[in-house]
């Protein structure tokens, strides 16, 4: 995520401690990032297998409970103990996976062996993924009965997707996994991400063998999310996204307990662009001004001004914010340079504000440079578009939290003023993306992109779970 604010919990959650399941029983303790997966992971006690019915789990919609909540249908709740069975068995897999990943972090469009391992554990589950043409992605798709490939999709589709990609920061955990590539390393949770994902379709994949789905169930391993504007765009281009009806995700907050997930209806996070001025002039000395553009001056107007009058132009209740994050002029103190520049980013809540802000900025900067005489580029790069929730898909997430955890699992969160490229998929298919809790309960809270993040492991299998039932809800959505 193009993010370094977590989105805060806008509802207190009720009590602390490991998450419950749907029947008040408590989860088995997971490990926590710091501790090693051999000793606490072979103390995890896992449950019998609930009997699985052949009866499609779609074919049960979700009701709504007396406090307006949406309840899981019997399906759904049948399906859920399935995949905590299967996340049972699978646990130190999945973790052993998720930190091979830590230990190995690829920048965007360089996810080269990230991509090899998905490919490899997918087929070694009977599966077909696929690769995409020109970037480090994968694909594959889950049916009934087993493998599956895209000419043979027949029903809804719903897309669990996950970013691959890490940060140009070093690790600086004191973790036996710790990033061993220097200067980058995964501090926003795609290691997290892809795990989930991967463990979500491998359980769908099992009970698929034994249990009709009513649809197919896409699983997209995607780079380059931190790049602007990401990788995204060339996924759809790709033809990925053509038989899609919704798209899923789950995006790791460290500000929320692990064990809790955040839910919001509409937009969850923001637009985020970036912008570049640049400004000339013929340059000159600092003892006469008068003389030429003092560069300095025209820019130090710029930087103050500019997002002083978009506060009177944009609706405030848009929520944009035009920061500045690098500024260059000049080598020397007492010469005026021939050029200067200001780079900062562009936020903003509202989609309609997104689309209309280069216009304006542009049009602003040239009105603020104007009385010095500078001549001005403005070069303004429209990032990602604010991620939207679709309310039936929010109402998805719900569904699968109360199955899998009980209702107090879920809170409401505010809309984050950091960016994610999910929000391109979802100008074309309707979906969701859901917060997933990574802070150890009573532990230190940690921020994104920031190299000490750290993550409590037990994330992955309430990922798993999250995914794997919003996935299931989803089908009576669509159809």
């Amino acid at each position: 995520m193009s993010d370094n604010v977590s989105a805060q919990a806008a509802v207190a959650t009720d009590g602390a401690g490991p998450p419950l399941d749907a029947d008040g029983a408590a989860e088995s303790v997971r490990p926590t990032s710091s501790t090693p997966a051999s000793s606490t992971l072979a103390s995890s006690t896992s449950v019998s297998s609930s009997p699985v019915s052949s009866s499609p789990v779609g074919s049960t919609s979700a009701s709504a409970a007396s406090d307006g909540r949406v309840t899981a249908g019997w399906g759904a709740t049948r399906a859920s103990s399935f995949v905590r069975d299967w996340f049972a068995r699978h646990e130190t897999e999945l973790v052993d996976f998720r930190r091979d990943l830590h230990m190995h972090p690829e920048l965007g469009r360089q996810e080269h062996r990230t991509a090899e391992r998905i490919l490899d554990r997918l087929t070694a589950a009977g599966l077909r993924p696929q690769r995409l043409a020109d970037i480090p992605g994968v694909w594959c798709d889950i049916a009934t009965g087993g493998p599956n490939e895209a000419a043979d999709v027949e029903g809804p589709v719903v897309m669990l997707r996950a970013d691959m990609d890490a940060l140009p920061l070093q690790d600086a955990k004191d973790v036996p996994y710790a990033s061993t590539v220097p200067g980058v390393c995964h501090a926003c949770g795609h290691d997290v991400h892809t795990t989930v994902v991967l463990g979500a379709g491998l359980a769908l994949a099992e009970y698929a063998r034994h249990s009709p789905l009513p649809g197919t169930v896409r699983l997209l391993f995607q780079p380059a999310e931190e790049t602007m504007p990401g990788g995204a765009l060339e996924v759809i281009d790709a033809g990925v996204l053509k038989p899609v009806g919704a798209a899923l995700t789950v995006h790791c907050d460290p500000a929320l307990d692990v064990g809790t997930i955040g839910l919001r209806p509409g937009p969850i996070t923001s637009a985020a662009d970036l912008v570049e001025i640049t400004l000339a002039g013929p340059g000159g000395h600092t003892s006469r001004p008068q003389n030429t553009v003092d560069l300095v001056y025209a820019l130090g107007a710029l930087i103050t001004q500019l997002p002083a009058a978009l506060n009177r132009r944009i609706d405030p209740r848009s929520a944009l914010a035009l920061v500045w994050g690098q500024v260059q002029a000049g080598t020397v103190p007492n010469a005026i340079p021939r050029t200067a520049q200001v780079r900062g980013t562009v936020r903003t809540l509202s989609r309609d504000t997104w689309e209309t802000a280069p216009e304006l900025i542009e049009q602003l900067a040239h009105q603020i440079v104007a009385p010095f005489g500078a001549d001005i580029v403005v070069d303004y790069r429209q990032g990602v578009p604010p991620v939207v929730n679709a309310a039936e898909f929010v109402d998805a997430f719900d569904a699968a939290v109360t199955a899998a955890f009980g209702h107090g699992a879920a809170t409401t969160v505010a809309q984050s003023l950091g960016g994610e490229d999910f929000g391109w998929y979802l100008t074309h298919v309707p979906g969701a993306l859901a917060r997933l809790g990574t802070r150890t309960p009573g532990g230190e809270t940690y921020d994104l992109h920031q190299g000490d993040y750290l993550v409590d492991e037990r994330a992955i299998g309430i990922g798993v779970r999250l995914l794997a039932g919003a996935a299931l809800e989803s089908f009576s959505r669509l159809s």
